[in-house]
């Protein structure tokens, strides 16, 4: 219901009927909750220009947290008409309050003036004169504090605790608290809130590829000399590009060491700005750091006699690479106690520290390849005795001579992974290390013990290179 309609007495929750009989020139339309769910979430998103922490008050509400974010428009009250002028433009009408809690400000959103900016000091007189449906109570407990004459805020606080409670239940005064500010209240933003933000606006909007790389520059110096003051740096860095359209356009770059050099994170977030269409132009650009952690002051270069540190060597590189080709395209290997071989390594991040639990290493007397296939390849071999090695062997149509080999290492899967029937001398491996006449090393088992009446079955699992 828009204002017009509301002006003319019309209510939600009335009958169609009852309120075309009111108006008869009335304009229907049908309700469409899952659209009106999806624009609610695409506001959420456009709103990250002006705090990273927006959270869903459905069907028609939002949070922001603007805590420690109020002094980059020059204050709470510039922020909140700028938000309101902006929302205006787009013909979307908007009340906005800044309040301590969020009870207040929805309260003070529905029931009270716009614009207003409420001091804690001022809550408890502020929230007093209005209706107690303000306090986002359920409807049944509403409905039954407005019979008992219980019209406002005020009048209802100023009840026993102990008879609110036994008559409502807890959920009528845990809402009083929270306006109030006696209790916290959590809420579930759209993305994780961070305090580590920053943003540019610009007079004029911007477009062109060396003005974005300009302004990502300058966004990153901002944030990382604020990282650097606090002695903290990051592992992730968000970018966003708010166009003139309400469109926001992300490019976030990873590092595999907290840091907070500025250069370096503008090196990794420049070139990936290609691929960006600005539109009609750049209004603001905002930057978030993720993954903060303390990240002590280090002196380098005193000592030219010692290794080179990972956040001077390779750590540069190993960004690079995973913001080129993904997060998951670069790894290390850890070994991890398992008899099976597929089960004898774990992927873990480039420059993570070794995990508690991982065994000290590889077994020198029991080398494995260096490429592991993820599933092993069918060969054909040809093998003088059953227990032997082969001495040729067909791989993807090319044939191999074996020149030299090594084996057998008998394999068995773990047991305790399957059940009773399914463990036999059949889930038995014996691998063998072969090199070809080539000089290429490769890692070929025999599946199962052999039997005279089942011919061998051979497979590729690995290449040592």
């Amino acid at each position: 219901m828009n204002a017009a309609a509301a002006a003319l007495g019309l209510f939600v929750g009335q009958k169609a009927t009852d309120a075309t009989a009111l108006v008869p020139d009335l304009v229907l339309a049908d309700a469409e909750p899952e659209a009106d769910a999806a624009a609610l979430i695409a506001l959420a998103d456009w709103c990250a220009r002006f705090s990273p922490a927006v959270a869903l008050d459905p069907p028609d509400g939002l949070f922001l947290d603007i805590t420690g974010l109020a002094h980059l428009w020059g204050g709470e009250a510039a922020l909140a008409a700028d938000l309101t002028a902006r929302l205006a433009r787009n013909s979307l009408p908007v009340r906005t309050v800044v309040a301590p809690t969020p009870g207040a400000a929805w309260a003070l959103a529905r029931f009270g003036p716009h614009g207003t900016i409420l001091n804690p000091e001022d809550a408890a007189a502020r929230l007093s004169p209005l209706p107690a449906a303000a306090l986002r109570l359920a409807p049944e407990d509403a409905a039954q504090i407005a019979r008992l004459g219980l019209a406002t805020v005020g009048a209802l606080g100023a009840q026993p605790r102990d008879q609110l409670v036994r008559r409502f239940g807890a959920g009528v005064v845990l809402r009083l608290d929270q306006a109030l500010g006696r209790r916290r209240e959590a809420l579930t933003f759209r993305r994780p809130p961070t305090p580590w933000f920053a943003r540019l606006a610009f007079a004029e909007p911007i477009s062109t590829p060396e003005d974005l790389a300009r302004a990502a520059r300058d966004i990153a110096d901002r944030l990382c000399a604020r990282l650097e003051a606090e002695g903290r740096g990051g592992r992730r860095f968000d970018l966003a590009f708010h166009r003139l359209d309400g469109v926001i356009l992300r490019q976030s770059v990873g590092l595999a060491l907290p840091g907070r050099d500025a250069v370096a994170v503008a090196r990794l977030m420049i070139p990936r700005l290609d691929t960006l269409d600005p539109g009609f132009g750049i209004e603001a650009v905002t930057l978030a750091a993720a993954g903060v952690e303390v990240l002590s002051a280090r002196q380098v270069r005193l000592d030219e006699s010692r290794d080179i540190a990972p956040e001077e060597g390779i750590a540069p590189l190993v960004d690079r690479l995973v913001n080129r080709l993904g997060d998951d395209a670069v790894w290390r290997a850890e070994p991890h106690a398992s008899h099976d071989p597929e089960r004898a390594v774990r992927r873990r991040p480039p420059l993570s520290p070794p995990s508690v639990a991982a065994p000290g290493g590889w077994d020198p007397e029991r080398p494995r390849p260096l490429r592991l296939f993820r599933r092993p390849e069918p060969i054909e071999a040809v093998a003088p005795v059953p227990d032997d090695p082969p001495v040729f062997f067909r791989w993807r149509g090319a044939g191999h001579r074996v020149r030299r080999a090594e084996g057998p290492e008998r394999l068995a899967e773990e047991w305790w992974r399957r059940s009773f029937e399914e463990a036999g001398p059949g889930r038995v491996r014996d691998y063998y290390r072969v090199e070809d006449e080539a000089g290429g090393r490769f890692w070929l088992f025999r599946d199962g013990l052999y039997a005279a009446a089942d011919p061998p079955r051979w497979w590729l699992h690995g290449l040592f290179g």
